[in-house]
């Protein structure tokens, strides 16, 4: 019996994936040829779709197969397809689609790669011929359309569900003229959302720790919440983007979460019950000295057989109520959270423990690598907390364990809006590696501000660590893409409508980091609004496309962060976290500002750097003008490539900011007679948020720095 299609309370908004997007396939015949729990949902979400619109599906010996079909989906050695729905690198090879029934004639030689759109890696070429397809894995598919019929071929269930995704996106193209054949795969195969979310409210941080959403989807009162028709409707937009596994609680394991390890598993394999069905892996936030809050041990020495003991029991017990566990996340040595430090040991010590507790299950450690001194004396300017985490993890290299990846933030600080990529994940070639961003918009506007975030990863992905010709972020993060949900209880799942576009931007970047992100945004407002007008769809466009770059205008200039109210970090405070212990510092006086990390006269941050990179930065002359203040101290009159001193820039960009957030506003005014009501109006209530804000930024930092260099601005607006 298939699964049915999770249905949704009264108001809650479908996000992408309303019913109307599967008409092209609900309206016609579709064979399915596969047997397992991701092909009934693969069934389940098609016979949902053919019962609204008049088409048909067919499972392979269920009844007759020797009609013709427009739509064929198979899973390659269907007698190996098993029923794990595990979304590893490894699976079945890719079999020849043909030679049953109303598929004669498919099973010729294949045509070169087409485009594909994000995901699509080519033709034969990519895989050798077309029964050498186990280069896919249990991701990957081929789809190809000749003689009428279109046909999906995975490697495994999962490709079979990211199949008919991909269907799906594809509209009513999938079904038109032919199609040469185009095989898609993951680049990595973990996908990853680390949830944020605590069981018990936390007295300051409240369900979500920076969740901009409402409450947690999983937890309320200190228990599961047992809203299972939502989990399952939010993994299957997940699935419906490429993620593939979620971690159900905060990295900041308190005292109540940490018993999710041991007597509340119960609670965990409920939700991964209900995330099951579209292949989503659950994993675990876990203390690192949980063998001592649950166990009553006297220690967590990572080096302590009763340590490591207590550990392979905790895991044994885990596995025994979730067999398909994807491992554990750690924040270990952090902003005060427990680890290896407290005994002398390592980071790799740490972790390695965990791994091999987790290895005969097949799971993983996620170790992240956001290690700083949080308790730093602002006046000593050769402290940098950009240095922490390559001083700390690059001396271990060759250390982790085969299973313990490390996840490491993608900027050296802390989701700012603007970072140099991380020196760190160019400088452990051994070592496997996760790269963490952030979609929850905790530095970005906290969904209360528009900012598609989808330029600003592809630019991280694309970064070359160890200089040109070298391998891309993308493809040293073997561990992994990752990154910090930002969806709650919400009607509208992540409490601005316009950010669900960073969650399905992040999972189609996690699956494709070479596809354009524009690209993706265009798919995302398909799928969201399959009926819309051109008008809607240019105007979403408009609103969105330079928002990450606007948001940056009328807030943090040239590579400076953390101008934020400290806590919360929502709104303007120049010098909220300039005197903090924090480790977060602009440096700004009456001569100048910004931060020195060259080798020669600073703090030596830049020489963390490959060489190509490190002489780029080394010097304010070669230095790119939108990091000029993270790696430089300059006075306000230094002159930009642009032509404009550095006090000019910070002037005419928070105005051109704020005029930019004023014509968004005034553009998605204009769509009211196109979207749907409700949506419309929480947008626009949103953007009247964002215009009052980018004004209060514009007007704080401006005046801030028209009194600290008592340099007017060169085009006499009035400035406070």
């Amino acid at each position: 019996m298939p699964l049915t299609v999770p249905v949704l309370p009264e108001g809650i908004d479908p996000a992408w994936l309303p019913l109307e997007a599967f008409r092209p396939v609900g309206s016609r015949r579709t064979l399915i040829d596969g047997s397992g729990p991701l092909v009934d949902t693969v069934h389940g979400e098609l016979a949902h779709a053919c019962a609204q619109f008049g088409g048909e599906v067919i499972i392979r010996g269920r009844s007759d197969v020797s009609s013709s079909y427009d739509l064929v989906l198979r899973v390659a050695d269907v007698g190996d397809s098993g029923d794990s729905g595990d979304s590893s690198d490894s699976g079945p090879g890719l079999g020849v689609v043909g030679g049953h029934g109303g598929l004669d004639g498919l099973g010729g030689a294949g045509g070169t790669g087409g485009a594909g759109g994000p995901g699509a890696v080519g033709g034969p070429s990519a895989f050798g011929g077309r029964g050498d397809g186990g280069e896919l894995g249990a991701d990957g598919f081929v789809v190809e359309r000749t003689h009428g019929i279109t046909a999906v071929t995975a490697g495994g269930q999962p490709g079979l569900l990211y199949g008919l995704f991909h269907v799906v996106r594809l509209g009513e193209d999938a079904f038109r003229d032919t199609r040469t054949r185009e095989a898609h795969r993951p680049a990595t195969a973990l996908r990853m959302l680390d949830h944020w979310d605590n069981v018990a409210v936390h007295p300051v941080m409240g369900q979500v720790e920076r969740g901009y959403a409402g409450g947690s989807l999983f937890w309320r009162d200190g228990i599961a919440r047992g809203e299972w028709e939502r989990v399952r409707s939010y993994a299957r937009l997940l699935a419906a983007c490429g993620i593939n596994a979620v971690s159900v609680n905060n990295v900041n394991v308190h005292e109540t979460e940490a018993h999710l390890l041991t007597d509340w598993i119960g609670e965990v394999a409920d939700i991964a019950a209900a995330l099951r069905p579209y292949g989503i892996r659950t994993h675990l936030s876990v203390n690192f000295a949980a063998p001592v809050v649950l166990g009553g041990l006297s220690t967590a020495d990572p080096l302590d057989e009763a340590v490591r003991d207590w550990w392979a029991g905790a895991v044994r017990g885990v596995y025994s109520a979730i067999p398909d566990f994807g491992g554990f996340v750690v924040k270990a040595d952090s902003e005060g959270q427990p680890g290896p430090f407290t005994y002398g040991r390592s980071h790799a010590d740490g972790a390695n423990m965990l791994a091999e507790a987790l290895a005969p299950h097949g799971g993983t450690v996620h170790w992240r690598a956001f290690v700083y001194n949080h308790r730093q004396d602002w006046r000593d300017r050769s402290t940098d907390r950009a240095r922490a985490a390559y001083d700390h993890f690059a001396p271990l290299d060759g250390k982790f364990a085969d299973n313990a990846v490390l996840q490491v933030k993608h900027g050296p600080m802390d989701f700012q809006v603007r970072e140099p990529v991380s020196p760190v994940l160019g400088a452990l070639p051994r070592t496997r590696l996760a790269v963490e961003v952030q979609a929850t918009q905790e530095y970005t506007g906290q969904q209360r501000h528009a900012c598609w975030l989808g330029p600003m990863w592809s630019e991280v992905l694309r970064f070359r660590p160890e200089g040109e010709q070298r391998p891309r972020v993308a493809e040293l993060a073997g561990g992994g893409l990752v990154a910090v949900a930002n969806v709650g209880d919400d009607p509208f799942w992540t409490g601005h409508p316009l950010a669900q576009a960073n969650l399905y931007t992040f999972g189609r970047l996690a699956w494709h980091p070479d596809a354009d992100p524009h690209r993706i945004l265009d798919e995302w407002i398909a799928l969201t609004f399959p009926c819309a007008s051109e008008r809607l769809a240019a105007g979403l466009r408009a609103v969105l496309h330079g928002s990450w770059r606007t948001y940056e205008k009328y807030t943090a200039p040239l590579g400076v962060g953390f101008m934020v109210q400290p806590g919360h970090h929502y709104g303007p405070s120049v010098d909220g976290y300039e005197y903090s212990p924090w480790g977060t510092y602009h440096f700004a006086d009456r001569d100048g500002i910004g931060v020195d990390r060259s080798a020669a006269t600073g703090t030596g941050y830049a020489a963390q750097y490959a060489k190509p990179w490190a002489e780029l930065y080394e010097s304010a002359a070669s230095c790119p003008d939108e990091l000029l203040l993270f790696f430089h101290h300059v006075p306000y009159g230094h002159v930009l490539r642009s032509g404009k001193t550095v006090v000019q820039h910070i002037y005419d960009t928070h105005f051109e900011g704020v005029e930019e957030a004023e014509e968004a506003r005034r553009v998605w005014a204009g769509l009211a007679d196109l979207a749907e009501p409700a949506w419309h109006a929480r947008v626009a209530e949103r953007y009247d948020e964002q215009v009052r804000g980018a004004r209060e930024w514009r007007d704080q930092v401006n005046s801030y720095f028209l009194r600290k260099s008592g340099i007017p601005d060169g085009r006499g607006r009035t400035i406070y």
